[in-house]
């Protein structure tokens, strides 16, 4: 009982003021207040510090590591903003991921000696529905333990010596954007996979948040049946956002008949719409389906050009991310789209045993290629999100790829409980 009070004084304090850690001893001029951060400042439900057993060294006012370094803090249910001050005495390239490798930061420069300044915002959920105590989201066994259903915000610190001098959470209110879709959305938290979702944070300036609720495997109907969209009805805000795409699961043998996908689709556009929310529908990516002119087939048959019409007949915002993927994975080619699928050698990745040929889901460079799309689509589509995204994301063509090569995000260690990642399901 004594725990379990201590752990609600300190989630309370935290989210009514926020707090400041600091690497090493604080300045009890400037930095009054802030919590020290050591190498024996390890994470425990009531102790914020690092986590996953890993510890950077701390040294001269500065934690850095020449290995990924992950850092959390028990916290309730909500919206943060997290500052981090990076940096050291040698040079370091930081990126920054959130919970379930949300990407918020990427490639954060710092030379010997400088210090550099990033703010991101982040969102931190339960299963639990609010205000239905007897009801949670039917979590799948791969989500039991996921980062992105516990009690906790967890920071993901990688890259060329990933180094920082200060963080600090604070709570926030603001302007949220909610994800339903599935495994070509969802947050994927093993590596080599990767969706769209997860990187479509590290594209908006601190002001609004991205909230991601896709799940591999689902369907519009299993969606709403696990609960996942009454868990999101039960915290959109007006002037908040839902982007809905499904398609992939509902135009399999035994899953959702295209009369009951429109149904169901437009029975959650107006349940947004009751909120005081911005529903948008977001068309279901392409497969990796070339014919033999090098163009790409349609898999998904009708269920794409229902979403259209329904976004027409709805009036409701579309992100034609079909049209646009099918123009990105012609413009690589049946060759160079490989690198952005799901498809390795065995032995790629540690305990992945057997090959990996997989034309439906992707990598980080395709997932961020795709989030591109979305961002183009967000703009195109006239969304007073457009407002938040970062000055330096230019409008991306999705005929002039990103060069692969050029592309690279450090990987994340993978975890345990998923030792063999060709096991990790994605349907």
């Amino acid at each position: 009982m004594q725990r379990l009070l201590t752990l609600i004084l300190v989630s309370g304090a935290l989210a009514a003021h926020g707090q400041r850690y600091v690497c090493g001893q604080a300045d009890p001029g400037s930095e009054a207040g802030a919590i020290q951060l050591t190498a024996s400042s390890l994470y425990t439900a009531t102790s914020p510090g690092f986590d996953l057993n890993t510890v950077p060294e701390v040294h001269s006012g500065f934690c850095s590591s020449d290995k990924p370094f992950f850092f959390s803090a028990t916290l309730p249910e909500g919206s943060y903003r997290v500052t981090v001050v990076l940096g050291s005495s040698h040079p370091s390239a930081t990126t920054i991921k959130a919970e379930a490798r949300r990407l918020m930061i990427e490639q954060a420069v710092t030379t010997s000696g400088t210090s550099a300044t990033r703010i991101f915002d982040v969102n931190v959920r339960v299963p639990q529905i609010a205000g239905d105590v007897s009801h949670t989201v039917k979590l799948k066994p791969r989500e039991v333990g996921n980062m992105d259903w516990d009690s906790k915000l967890t920071l993901e610190f990688n890259g060329d010596m990933p180094s920082i001098h200060s963080l600090s959470i604070e709570p926030i209110k603001e302007t949220t954007i909610y994800l339903a879709g599935d495994s070509t959305v969802v947050d994927q938290d093993v590596e080599p996979w990767a969706a769209w979702g997860q990187m479509l944070p590290r594209f908006f300036n601190p002001g609004v948040v991205v909230a991601n609720h896709g799940e591999s495997g689902e369907t519009i109907r299993s969606f709403i049946d696990e609960l996942r969209l009454a868990k999101i009805l039960s915290l959109i805000q007006p002037g908040d956002y839902l982007l809905i795409q499904f398609g992939h699961n509902d135009q399999k043998p035994n899953g959702v008949p295209l009369d009951a996908y429109r149904a169901l689709l437009i029975e959650s556009i107006g349940k947004t719409r009751a909120k005081g929310a911005t529903p948008v529908l977001v068309t279901s990516v392409n497969r990796r389906t070339f014919d033999s002119e090098g163009r790409i087939s349609n898999s998904l048959m009708l269920y794409t050009e229902a979403v259209r019409e329904i976004a027409a007949s709805q009036h409701v915002a579309l992100v034609d991310l079909n049209a646009m993927s099918k123009t990105l994975f012609e413009a690589m080619g049946p060759e160079t789209s490989m690198k952005a699928f799901m498809h390795y050698p065995a032995n790629a990745y540690p305990n992945q045993t057997e090959p990996i040929s997989d034309d439906t889901h992707f990598n980080s460079y395709g997932a961020y290629e795709l989030a591109r799309c979305v961002v183009r689509g967000i703009r195109d589509a006239k969304l007073p999100l457009a407002e938040f995204l970062k000055r330096m994301v230019t409008n991306f063509d999705p005929s002039t790829p990103d060069p692969q090569p050029a592309f690279h995000l450090p990987a994340t260690p993978i975890p345990l409980k998923a030792a063999n990642v060709m096991k990790v399901p994605q349907t």
